[in-house]
């Protein structure tokens, strides 16, 4: 029977597809949309498997040219379909735009049905490029490119957030490159491939979870106190940052507004910081820059660069830090220092504009 062919065919990807589906159930982690988009994914990724399947068994059968041409066409629409997908499930505030690619790539496939521009099938019964028949390649190319672009903005510029980059990178890119190696036949799979790929993503994101503040995706206290153990000598200076006026803002405007408040401005250090600079949130509205082997001027520069960004914003923050040319001074004298000198530019602000401090 076909759907005993099917099963063995596609048993691992069915494995990982109720493996991934069962993890989803249980988790706590993730927001509700993020769930429902990716119960989506493996929705598309187990349709596209059956449809797949389906496109073979009627080639092996040669007949029913259109039903085939109709399949193929959704073959390929399907893929950069599915990349967008992803791109709109794991990267944060993603628009509706991401599809419109995908979008124009579907009606060029079902247009290719009659016209042949895409692919035809020939009186041989052999699929056949068009003259646009690399268009599909270059659409999964052009995803691919987007969301390591994508994951790498919008990652903590840490090593370890390297390593899922270059897999998703690896993993999407072979869909470019093992068609023109092994043929079609890596259509079948390819849904293996997406399945195993985002599961994998998945593990990363729980064991990521422990790292990070929930609200802001800083790093959070917990990684802050592992990571200074590390290689205590190379950490060359400690910038402590604190916002100004969050109580106010929360008896005032009420909590929500104190929390928007404060993924503003981590956004802002988030985009201040640079190579071997990572940034922590260690308490309700305290941070700290931990930089590793830079020069003093480059520290002035990233608290340059922070008031800047926060300035930029209808927030304020007040910043200290501390340097140690040598290596040697401890964590917790670094970090005495750069209080010191953060909370000696807090006085100064709440001073010149007429405040009470803590408010």
């Amino acid at each position: 029977m076909a759907v005993t062919e099917y099963v063995i065919q596609n048993w691992a990807l069915l494995l990982v597809l109720l493996g991934f589906a069962t993890a989803l159930i249980s988790t706590v982690f993730l927001d509700k949309k993020t769930i429902h988009r990716l119960y989506v994914l493996i929705t598309e990724v187990l349709i596209l498997s059956i449809l797949v399947f389906i496109e073979f068994h009627v080639a092996e059968q040669d007949k029913h040219t259109l039903l085939r041409s109709f399949l193929i066409a959704v073959r390929y629409s399907t893929t950069p379909f599915l990349i967008a997908q992803i791109i709109f499930t794991i990267i944060k505030k993603q628009r509706w735009y991401v599809f419109i690619p995908a979008i124009v790539l579907t009606a060029i496939d079902f247009i290719s049905i009659p016209a042949g521009i895409v692919f035809y099938i020939d009186d041989f019964g052999i699929m056949r490029r068009g003259a646009l028949g690399l268009l599909p390649y270059v659409a999964i190319g052009f995803y691919c490119i987007w969301l390591i672009i994508l994951m790498i903005r919008h990652s903590s510029k840490q090593s370890t957030e390297k390593i899922p980059i270059i897999y998703f990178g690896f993993a999407f890119l072979t869909g470019i490159i093992m068609p023109f190696l092994i043929g079609k036949e890596y259509a079948q799979v390819f849904c293996a491939t997406i399945a195993i790929s985002m599961f994998v993503y998945y593990v990363f994101l729980i064991l990521q979870v422990t790292k990070r503040d929930p609200l802001t995706g800083l790093l959070n206290r917990q990684a802050y106190y592992s990571d200074i153990k590390n290689d205590p000598q190379d950490i060359t200076a400690l910038v402590s940052i604190d916002m100004n006026g969050l109580k106010t803002i929360n008896d005032t405007e009420g909590h929500a507004a104190g929390d928007i408040a404060i993924s503003t401005i981590s956004d802002c250090f988030l985009s201040a910081v640079r190579r071997k600079q990572l940034v922590y949130r260690v308490g309700g509205d305290e941070f700290v820059v931990v930089c590793r082997k830079i020069p003093e001027d480059e520290v002035i520069k990233l608290t340059e660069r922070i008031h800047e960004a926060v300035n930029a914003t209808k927030y304020s923050c007040s910043i200290g830090y501390s340097y140690s040319a040598d290596g040697k001074k401890s964590i917790d004298e670094l970090l005495s220092e750069s209080d010191a000198n953060m909370y000696t530019e807090k006085q100064l602000y709440y001073k010149q504009n007429n405040k009470t401090p803590r408010t």
